[in-house]
């Protein structure tokens, strides 16, 4: 499906996310909850290790792609939450040998969110994204 990838003149541009992205034939948009590092009972996992945790959200939300057609290339969106906005970053994100699963040429817009709490005190992180395919 065709995707144009714009990071407009006179604006900041980052490795890490597209400002824009705009989607420009007939299509299907499905958003996906936001997705803790829990178990299939929902308890947490890999507790205290944020990339762990991470790795285990993506995982998760790999599996929820597949059961509805789609891939990480068809990700529009990404909302990250994490109680250590520091370490995510450091260990999640600008680690280039972190091996995540969105194109690192043409990243998804995202949006970092620090917070104070998530559902679960062991919980460090949640992600959330939007999907599009097309019809």
């Amino acid at each position: 499906m065709p995707k144009d990838y714009i990071n407009p003149p006179g604006l900041s541009k980052s490795g890490y996310y597209t400002r824009v992205l705009r989607v420009t034939e007939p299509s299907t948009f499905i958003y996906i909850a936001g997705q803790v590092p829990a178990d299939e009972h929902a308890k947490p996992v890999h507790i205290g290790d944020i990339r762990a945790q991470f790795i285990a959200v993506l995982d998760a939300l790999t599996v929820q792609l597949k059961a509805v057609g789609a891939t990480w290339d068809d990700v529009v969106f990404r909302r990250a939450y994490a109680l250590d906005v520091a370490g995510f970053v450091e260990h999640c994100i600008r680690d280039e040998t972190f091996p995540v699963p969105w194109d690192r040429q043409r990243p998804s817009p995202s949006t970092l969110i620090g917070v104070t709490a998530l559902a679960h005190p062991d919980y460090l992180i949640e992600l959330e994204i939007a999907v599009v395919i097309a019809d």
